[in-house]
């Protein structure tokens, strides 16, 4: 005889009876409401940009710049021009749209997470929630620390190098901002890191093994990259380099511990056959 089924529907099951359509539906309303939680950073932004723009990113062109007395840096004072007509209001708007992505990001963050949230269980749910959690803290980990450390340095060692004495260094604001607002995000970026290896671990792509083997690679291309995003002096690039190949080896004891919980799942309490 066949059995009945329940008639009701336990509320964490009624996503499943969604289609396609709807769940594209829905992704796009929480895309939405991300771009909303940027769009409200940006007015932010704004609303203070005088402290935005004044205070923090034109504070490293003061030699009294709070990080030069922290770290006792020889600083000077930076002069900035525009040479173009238009070049502080473009400057202005692009500058804290950036600004404004920065702030609105973890809003974002969050509505993409609500839109997987549903399919989760309650175990699942503590996981994606920390996740979540964690690509926020390690993008503004980055930001912090491209503000306080790669772009303090950057900016004094561009603003002193001279070619000749009878060269003058004008620096045109556009320029400045582009090159601040750019080192800031780029390690807001490369703070991902441990959440690439925490993904690729969990997904089954990428082992401990695989990063050990591959670790004195990884120590170059390190360098490699803090050359590319940092100004051709070694200070900088090891003020880059070495929380780089830290993050790398943090991704290392993360993705053992992925993997280990991941076959533990798959072949029960006693690991791989």
């Amino acid at each position: 005889m066949d059995r009945e089924l329940p008639k009701a529907v336990p509320p964490q099951l009624q996503t499943d009876n969604m289609s396609f359509l709807d769940h594209l539906e829905e992704l796009r309303w929480r895309i939405i409401k991300g771009l909303g939680g940027v769009l409200l950073g940006i007015i932010v932004a704004f609303i203070y940009s005088d402290f935005f723009i004044d205070t923090v990113l034109l504070g490293p062109v003061y030699k009294d710049f709070f990080v030069y007395q922290w770290i006792g840096l020889d600083a000077v004072d930076i002069s900035l021009q525009n040479r173009r007509l238009p070049g502080q209001f473009f400057t202005y708007w692009g500058t804290l749209f950036v600004v404004g992505f920065i702030i609105g990001s973890p809003l974002f963050i969050y509505q993409l997470w609500k839109f997987i949230e549903p399919a989760l269980e309650s175990k699942e749910k503590r996981r994606t929630r920390f996740t979540a959690f964690s690509i926020t803290g390690l993008f503004l980990a980055g930001v912090t620390f491209g503000y306080t450390v790669l772009v303090p340095f950057a900016v004094q060692f561009f603003a002193q190098f001279q070619l000749s004495d009878s060269v003058r260094n004008d620096i045109d604001i556009t320029a400045y901002f582009s090159a601040v607002t750019m080192w800031i995000v780029a390690c807001g970026i490369i703070f991902q890191l441990p959440m690439v290896s925490y993904t690729l671990s969990k997904v089954g792509i990428l082992t401990p093994e695989f990063m050990i083997k591959y670790r004195k690679l990884a120590i170059v291309m390190c360098f490699v990259l803090a050359a590319f995003i940092t100004p051709p002096d070694p200070v900088s690039q090891f003020l880059i380099g070495i929380p780089l190949f830290l993050l790398y080896q943090l991704g290392i004891y993360i993705s053992r511990y992925v993997n280990k919980k991941r076959d533990k799942e798959i072949w029960g309490a006693s690991g791989k056959p």
